[in-house]
């Protein structure tokens, strides 16, 4: 153990993982770890918890967190013990171990930190890596049926990358962590291609020209059946229930397939995130049966199933408040799409950035006629927000740089009229901050 730590104040424990580990979402690149060995250290140590459960492995650009949420609801819905496993978190470090919904217990957070933080000095393990082994452990311990593991960035490379699942899914590909994953589509697919395992079945949620090929010829060098979720299934538009809920008739080629599927996530992208986990489910049918009721109250209670939080996230109405955690280009094609079709008299952009990134590709797309408070989330990484108010300015975006997200939420509201919206995004860490 560790002289000076509390292991009894779950507040004080966390903040020594913060303090003590490389964590790469508020440090950056001095936290990625360029090989495996410190993940099969921690699992040998551990004894390979993750062999006793069936699992589910997602990887992908933008997509794979909703997705992750998706099946699990489903499975959930369908009577197994699920455990969820995704980063980052948004409010509490509990959110990213789940079973049935429900956030590991702040007395395992605690005891597993008093039991194990000898390793921290031995192996010298990134956050990462001791969160994904504390969370296979963790299930292993509470003896869930499966578990959906959601990787962090890339795939070949990342720590959830050492288990054999049922079936491994990649939402997309997009232009994302270039330093690390290349500059581009392709070099960034064979990164993610990396958790297709020998033999056992991919789905890919996107059919892109540019990267369609690099996954077949991972499938064949590995023996793995292949699916393009989009060349089986689509959904050719939406609209909103009476309930609040996203509804849509899911299409097999021709024919519909599914009639007036709820869900309660509300962003337009949620369409093809849904496509992408019912190919998943209908893969993986045979090892974890379902039945469409299972399918339909799942995919109508998602946030309520799994605690998701921030994709197109309505925190209030008059002003209409709406966050979303989607963070690069690939997401804001989306974002803008919908923000501009969205209904409302002024606009009113709550906007913050890392400092990793050239928030360039971003700003270009965003609307010419908001108003924009530019500010910076309470992270090492974080862009200053006068910084991002220069280069926002280059693309003809005006605004305030406010230094706090709080700050800039209340000058928001207290701009806003009952009938314009407000949007708060660009980083994860920014929508944690207004949540």
């Amino acid at each position: 153990m560790v002289a000076g730590i509390d292991y009894n104040d779950y507040r004080k424990v966390t903040e020594y993982l913060f303090s003590r580990l490389p964590v790469y979402q508020r440090t950056g690149p001095a936290a990625y770890k360029v090989d495996l060995e410190n993940a099969h250290l921690l699992d040998d140590y551990f004894g390979h918890p993750h062999r006793g459960y069936a699992t589910i492995h997602i990887a992908g650009t933008n997509g794979k967190g909703s997705v992750s949420h998706m099946l699990a609801s489903v499975l959930q819905e369908a009577g197994y013990r699920t455990g969820l496993y995704t980063s980052p978190h948004l409010k509490d470090f509990r959110e990213r171990i789940r079973i049935n919904g429900e956030p590991v217990s702040e007395d395992y957070v605690k005891n597993f930190v008093r039991e194990h933080d000898h390793l921290f000095g031995e192996i010298e393990p990134s956050f990462f890596e001791i969160t994904v082994a504390m969370a296979f452990r963790y299930f292993a311990d509470e003896k869930v049926d499966v578990a959906v593991i959601e990787t962090g960035l890339g795939g070949r490379l990342d720590s959830t990358n050492i288990i054999r699942p049922l079936c491994s899914v990649i939402t997309n590909i997009g232009r994302d962590h270039t330093r690390f994953l290349g500059n581009t589509l392709q070099s960034i697919a064979r990164e993610k291609a990396g958790i297709i395992k020998k033999g056992i079945p991919a789905v890919i949620g996107r059919y892109q020209e540019e990267t369609a090929g690099i996954f077949r010829e991972t499938a064949d060098r590995t023996g793995s059946e292949i699916y393009f979720a989009g060349e089986n299934l689509s959904i050719d538009y939406s609209m909103i229930s009476t309930g609040g809920k996203q509804i849509f008739n899911v299409k097999e080629r021709d024919r519909i397939f599914l009639k007036d599927l709820q869900t309660d996530l509300l962003g337009n992208y949620q369409r093809e995130n849904t496509i992408t986990a019912l190919q998943t489910l209908r893969v993986m049918e045979k090892d974890l049966p379902w039945r469409e009721k299972n399918l339909r109250d799942g995919f109508a209670n998602i946030s309520g199933n799994t605690g998701l939080l921030g994709r197109w996230q309505v925190l209030q109405q008059h002003p209409l408040v709406i966050c979303d955690t989607g963070h690069n280009r690939d997401a804001f094609l989306q974002l803008v799409r919908q923000i501009e079709n969205t209904p409302r008299k002024d606009l009113y952009m709550v906007m913050g950035f890392v400092n990793d990134k050239d928030p360039g590709e971003i700003l270009e797309l965003l609307p010419k006629d908001a108003s924009y408070l530019f500010t910076r989330a309470a992270i090492p990484r974080a862009m200053e927000a006068e910084k991002l108010q220069q280069q926002a300015a280059k693309h003809g975006l005006r605004g305030l740089a406010v230094p706090s997200v709080k700050k800039a939420v209340e000058k928001a509201l207290s701009e806003a009229g009952k009938n314009d919206m407000v949007f708060i995004g660009g980083s994860t860490f920014v929508v944690a901050e207004a949540l």
